[in-house]
């Protein structure tokens, strides 16, 4: 695992760590699942979005594993990665999807082979918004800062009011990320209120939104299940506030463990999986990154 020692991922960092671990990794799968390279189906890899550097060097990896094993190539959406996973893991069957992490904040659902987007951030993602609040408190990066807002929101007992800004089916976060930013070393001074509270305020707030946001789609779509993946989807408390929205609606919440909430190889290989048993393949000149690639864009040929 990687834990970047100051002020998060770097990608020339991120990008070495890769370099250095792939092949132990790929040699450890195989031992762990008993098999040899020739009963490996496919190769796929994450196409993007993401960081150029780490996407890149993975990329090439696999292009290189797929060329000397003589394999079919899939270069998958990271988005889709994760809504397949939560799928398979949850049982969920056409759920409203809400994707939260430190890159990404989107409402989507599946229609007429695509995963579309409802609503989204209009500039940073809530994660990044935790992230970049934990810098201002100074909270550890270990195991993640928000993990450590989480546990610190616990314990808070103020509640601070913050910007609101959800625009349609859209939010922004950075207006929020802002005020707090100039007002915390004031509030804290003063006695006005502690970490703990800022911390608890800041969740409470950020997590109203993308419930308002994800209810609003379901309202739309007549769904009556939400999916609720990516590294932020770990946080119980957003759990729990999207669990009482679903209760009123009489509607189903599924929400996957930190093993699968959290970035991870096997939700790529799942992707990958339903990609090629629908028929699809990555041509080796087709298979370069995309920085940003979009939900919507990908072509959801394994689903009616």
């Amino acid at each position: 695992m990687f834990f970047p020692l100051l002020l998060g991922f770097m990608p020339s960092d991120t990008a070495r760590h890769h370099r250095s671990c792939i092949l132990d990794v790929l040699q450890e799968a195989l031992e762990e699942a008993k098999i040899k390279p020739q009963d490996v189906d496919c190769v796929a890899y994450t196409k993007g979005p993401g960081m150029g550097a780490p996407l890149l060097s993975v990329a090439i990896v696999a292009r290189t594993v797929a060329q000397l094993w003589k394999k079919p190539l899939l270069g998958v959406n990271h988005c889709i990665g994760h809504i397949e996973m939560g799928r398979l893991i949850t049982g969920a069957e056409n759920p409203s999807v809400l994707y939260v992490s430190g890159g990404n904040t989107q409402v989507i659902a599946y229609s007429e082979r695509s995963y579309r987007i409802f609503g989204e951030t209009i500039d940073i993602a809530v994660g990044n918004c935790l992230d970049r609040f934990a810098r201002v408190l100074k909270i550890s990066n270990d195991p993640s800062p928000g993990y450590n807002i989480e546990q610190m929101a616990k314990k808070g007992k103020k509640f601070v009011e913050l910007p609101y800004t959800v625009k349609g089916m859209d939010v922004s976060f950075s207006g929020i990320l802002s005020y707090i930013e100039d007002m915390s070393h004031k509030m804290l001074s003063s006695g006005e209120c502690t970490p703990e509270d800022l911390c608890f305020s800041l969740q409470e707030t950020l997590f109203s939104m993308l419930v308002e946001i994800t209810e609003r789609a379901m309202a739309h779509c007549g769904s009556q299940e939400v999916l609720i993946v990516g590294g932020v989807g770990c946080n119980v408390r957003l759990q729990e506030m999207m669990g009482v929205m679903c209760q009123e609606r009489g509607a189903k919440l599924f929400a996957t463990d930190e093993r699968f909430c959290i970035d991870n190889g096997a939700m790529i290989a799942q992707a990958g999986w339903e990609m090629f048993r629908s028929g699809q393949v990555t041509n080796l000149q087709d298979s370069w990154i995309t920085q940003r690639y979009r939900t919507d864009e990908v072509e959801v040929t394994w689903r009616d």
